[in-house]
């Protein structure tokens, strides 16, 4: 039997390794899998169809797989799907899915939520990430691997947030923000690239010159998007060692909508 506390009440039809530790007054309902090595803590609540990988820790006062904020939402049973290896801290609160936008939230491996950190209906979040204090994601919001949000980070419902960007504390996001870029403000600016957290991951100095020069023709060169595309194009052309960067970008920029655009380096009105 999993080290389930006296307290806690955990329906006989969730599905829990025998290595699961749930402590007092925490709440697991029937369509839970909770994996090998997890443990959650006080006064939790687990809920609707959620999934959880192996080697989670799930902090006091959580609530995971809630119905979606969606006065659409008509109790059609959509899934929370977390990976392995996440932190999840005090009162973080992650919401189920919706049909319209796939059924399905998920979160990778390996990630960091610090508390208060709201993942909305159907959002997508890799691996990697850190989130810090009461950083807000609004529904259906892709977030690649690598991110970091900083503190009272808020994004907007349907943005994506390229990998290895960077927000400062107290951002706000109504556009989408290119892979590598790091941005702050209310809405966000671009400020430069994140070397330093390329850096800590092994890229070379070769490769963070090749994103430099990618930011410099996305924000710099005062080009349109499609000319700073065509020159980024070349970057990859003319410094091998950043091809793979490059396609990253590329496939990113190319699925920019243009009703949404990308985070610039001016303020512009919000809509």
């Amino acid at each position: 039997m999993s080290a389930i506390h006296s307290t806690a009440l955990v329906d006989s039809a969730a599905q829990l390794d025998p290595s699961v530790t749930v402590g007092p007054y925490t709440i697991i309902g029937p369509n839970v899998v909770i994996g090998a090595g997890s443990t959650v803590g006080s006064h939790c609540t687990i809920e609707g169809h959620t999934r959880i990988g192996q080697n989670n820790h799930v902090h006091s006062y959580t609530s995971l797989g809630a119905a979606p904020q969606d006065k659409k939402y008509a109790g059609e049973p959509t899934r929370l799907v977390i990976g392995n290896g996440n932190t999840i801290r005090e009162f973080c609160t992650f919401n189920a899915g919706t049909v319209n936008g796939g059924g399905v939230t998920q979160v990778g491996d390996d990630n960091l939520f610090m508390a208060y950190v709201h993942l909305a209906h159907d959002c997508q979040v890799g691996s990697h990430t850190i989130f810090a204090n009461n950083a807000q994601l609004a529904g259906h919001v892709v977030v690649g691997d690598w991110v970091i949000l900083g503190g009272f980070t808020v994004v907007r419902q349907f943005l994506r947030l390229g990998a290895h960007s960077f927000t400062a504390m107290c951002t706000l996001l109504f556009a989408d923000l290119p892979p590598y870029v790091t941005c702050q403000g209310q809405p966000a600016v671009a400020r430069t690239v994140n070397a330093e957290g390329l850096r800590r991951r092994g890229f070379s100095p070769e490769r963070v010159t090749a994103v430099r020069a990618m930011y410099k023709a996305l924000y710099r060169d005062n080009l349109t998007l499609e000319a700073a595309k065509a020159q980024i194009l070349q970057i990859g052309i003319h410094r091998p060692e950043a091809v793979a960067d490059v396609d990253m970008m590329m496939a990113f920029l190319g699925d920019v909508s243009p009703k949404v655009g990308i985070v610039r380096t001016r303020r512009r009105a919000v809509d």
